[in-house]
């Protein structure tokens, strides 16, 4: 900055114009221009990585907006369908995917049920993913050399894959761990012991957090979990759990709770390790959590009953799109008539429509510590 010879008659009211003039803002006033985004996490951020590395969810998942199933877990977008949208980006294409994938703008290592921790029992003999957070990142790692190598080769492929300095300029999305405590409900743990756990997994979190940051990674968009008490997946399967006043499982929520509480303090810390770094935490629980205490202001009905399944006061006696034996006939557990008033799709995962409400709340910075909006997520508070 060019110096400024002050006079020391210069009015008081001149000196501060000066100043305010040739000193940077403190907040920007454009907004960010994220060429990529690279996404980590589980079914929630799951693109179709999980359905390239084994299969595809059946049919009528994807039904609303893809009118096929693509891999994600809903009738139609997810969330990280509509933060791509938001910066004009295509659909984020799964690592994974090895037909068809256009990385130019970034790539998506989320496989539903990846867990934090490495887990034990994984596909496809077992249930969760084998694509844990610490697996994502070695990936991750991977695919910055490859493209590197791609790029100096040239040729068509070279077109299909970032530019090196996309990788310091992308949003950075992640949402995982829901698994994690999940594993713990149905492992016959109890809430205190889920409730111990969660320090760990919190520690494991932010490690990769930091490799990833290490690997060149600036601008964080960081999902909280939801509410895990209202998913119709724990209400049917833990029937004697104390409601709360709006129908969810109480202790059940308070475990999803205390796991934000401590990433969110976590990430407060990992802003003074990393004074580079736009660390964004989002709040989802609290606007997830608003659609089954309010459901018919948002045009909701049913709340707990899935859309998609067959059986039971939740709908999900069998799982969406499987094939069942009903008094000798079998059919197809099919998707509700209209999935749009439904909140939960499956029993676990949100229709489109939900998940469309979801993102225009968080997308505001409302519910963000710091209170910053997706498309200002580029900058430090």
């Amino acid at each position: 900055m060019a110096r400024i010879e002050l006079s020391r008659h210069m009015p008081l009211v001149t000196l501060i114009v000066l100043v305010l003039c040739t000193t940077p803002p403190i907040f920007a006033s454009t907004h960010c221009d994220f060429p990529a985004i690279f996404s980590f996490g589980a079914s929630n951020v799951d693109t179709g990585g999980l359905a390239a590395a084994f299969r595809a969810p059946p049919s009528p998942y994807g039904q609303t907006y893809f009118n096929r199933s693509t891999g994600r877990f809903s009738d139609g977008r997810i969330i990280i369908d509509f933060i791509a949208q938001s910066f004009r980006l295509p659909y984020p294409s799964p690592y994974l995917n090895s037909l068809g994938s256009n990385f130019t703008h970034g790539a998506n290592f989320a496989t539903a049920g990846s867990t934090i921790n490495i887990p034990t029992s994984i596909l496809p003999k077992g249930i969760l993913s084998p694509f844990s957070l610490q697996i994502q990142y070695i990936q991750f790692k991977d695919f910055i050399s490859k493209t590197k190598l791609i790029r100096d080769q040239g040729g068509v492929f070279a077109t299909l894959v970032p530019k090196e300095d996309y990788f310091s300029k992308a949003l950075y999305v992640f949402d995982i761990g829901q698994n994690d405590l999940t594993i713990g409900f149905f492992g016959n743990k109890t809430i205190q012991q889920v409730n111990a756990t969660v320090p760990d997994l919190v520690n494991n979190y932010i490690e990769n957090i930091k490799n990833i940051y290490n690997l060149g990674a600036r601008s964080f968009w960081i999902h909280s979990t939801g509410p895990k008490g209202c998913a119709p997946v724990i209400l049917a399967n833990f029937p004697s759990a104390i409601k709360d006043s709006y129908g969810c499982a109480k202790q059940y929520n308070e475990v999803s709770q205390y796991f934000n509480l401590k990433l969110k303090e976590a990430l407060a810390q990992l802003r003074s390790d990393l004074p580079l770094a736009a660390i964004t935490y989002v709040d989802i629980y609290s606007p997830k959590y608003s659609l089954f205490t309010n459901p018919k202001k948002y045009g909701f009905e049913l709340p707990y009953v899935a859309c998609c399944g067959y059986g039971g006061e939740y709908n999900i006696g069998a799982g969406c799109g499987a094939t069942i034996n009903v008094n000798g006939t079998k059919i197809v557990a099919g998707s509700c008539k209209n999935p749009s008033t439904r909140i939960t799709w499956d029993g676990t995962h949100y229709t489109e429509a939900a998940n469309k409400i979801v993102f225009d709340q968080i997308s505001t910075g409302a519910f963000n510590d710091p209170p910053i909006s997706l498309d200002m997520a580029c900058y430090r508070k």
